[in-house]
């Protein structure tokens, strides 16, 4: 009797392993339709006296969230892109541009003009309900791979200030799912097929994958991009204080130093200058030589809440509202001025 209760019990743990992957892989085939995957190009100049152009290429991915073409991702795929194509699961690749973004929490909102009538809409979750330990699974295009499936769990959740530093806005959940470059802006679904998150970056000593990958909660991409207006100003900047604002000559305690643009882009039409010199400073890569904006409309970024005000601002500006900058640039205090127009 024994024998035959342990090859039942066995039987059936089987049965229920076998159960669960056929739920998956249905889950996959219903949500997989939703994902796209997400090639951007951005120009960038290098050098000293003699400036080369060269062509930054960054593939992640995506995940289309609305039937008239909104498709959210990872905001340092796209921030500072020239072009961006969107490629579906049929095959189908159209030009997409960014309408709203939150580097501060790296999401960003994509939108194109024609959506494929095999594509699915993918339905944002609670991820308020979301519990450690629940089971999940990624989408993506790892190293380029596209629609590639992996399978984990939820590990911990943190503040985004406590991943990234800085101004690291909203809150990350933590999953062992093996997450490589190109799942960046990519969807984490739970078990009823809604997406929980969208994946942010990995923390890695080696390149790849070592368990600790990081999603932004579906609620904040919600709140941020969907629910508020996320102002797009096209720009790639990198917060310098401490020792080495004081190094650069920076005369306040914070400042962000311009590391590239969009062209056509808000921050490029205002007239600023990018970074034309590579650097390695404490083991991460700068450019340096561009301005390094000190104020927006009188808010200083030396401030505590310098940057939240600031983006309160940005937010609530309109077309033919205009914007002044203050930034520090070859040592000196300069204002710069622009025009939001519709596109804005």
């Amino acid at each position: 009797m024994p024998r035959f209760l342990a090859c039942l019990l066995s039987l059936l743990i089987l049965a229920s392993a076998s159960a669960q992957a056929a739920d998956l892989a249905d889950l996959f085939e219903r949500v997989n339709p939703s994902v796209v995957v997400i090639q951007s190009q951005e120009q960038v100049a290098r050098g000293t006296d003699q400036l080369a152009w060269r062509t930054i290429q960054r593939v992640g991915s995506g995940v289309l969230v609305s039937g008239d073409g909104r498709i959210v991702t990872a905001a340092h795929v796209v921030q500072s892109a020239d072009q961006i194509q969107v490629s579906f699961a049929d095959g189908s690749t159209v030009d997409a541009r960014v309408i709203g973004s939150e580097p501060a929490a790296d999401i960003a909102l994509l939108k194109v003009e024609a959506v494929p009538a095999s594509a699915a809409v993918a339905r944002l979750g609670d991820s308020d309900g979301v519990r450690i330990g629940q089971p999940v699974f990624a989408i993506g295009a790892p190293h380029g791979l596209a629609h590639a499936l992996s399978v984990g769990h939820i590990s911990a959740r943190h503040r985004g200030s406590d991943i990234t530093g800085d101004f690291g806005l909203g809150e990350l959940l933590q999953t062992d799912a093996s997450l490589n470059r190109g799942n960046s802006g990519g969807p984490l679904f739970n078990h009823s097929g809604e997406v929980v998150g969208i994946v942010s970056r990995i923390l890695t000593s080696s390149g790849g994958s070592q368990g600790l990958g990081f999603a932004v909660t579906s609620n904040q991409v919600r709140e941020l991009l969907l629910e508020q207006r996320a102002f797009w100003n096209g720009l790639n900047g990198y917060w310098v204080q401490g020792n080495l604002a004081r190094l650069l000559n920076i005369p306040q305690a914070r400042g962000l130093l311009v590391q590239g643009m969009a062209s056509g882009s808000p921050a490029a039409r205002i007239g600023l200058r990018a970074g034309t010199v590579e650097v390695d400073i404490a083991g991460e890569t700068l450019i340096l030589g561009g301005d390094v904006i000190l104020s927006v409309a009188g808010i200083s970024f030396a401030d505590d809440d310098g940057y939240q005000r600031v983006r309160q601002h940005l937010g609530g500006l309109n077309p033919g509202d205009s914007v002044t900058i203050s930034v520090l640039r070859a040592g000196e205090r300069i204002s710069l001025t622009t025009t939001l127009g519709e596109s804005d």
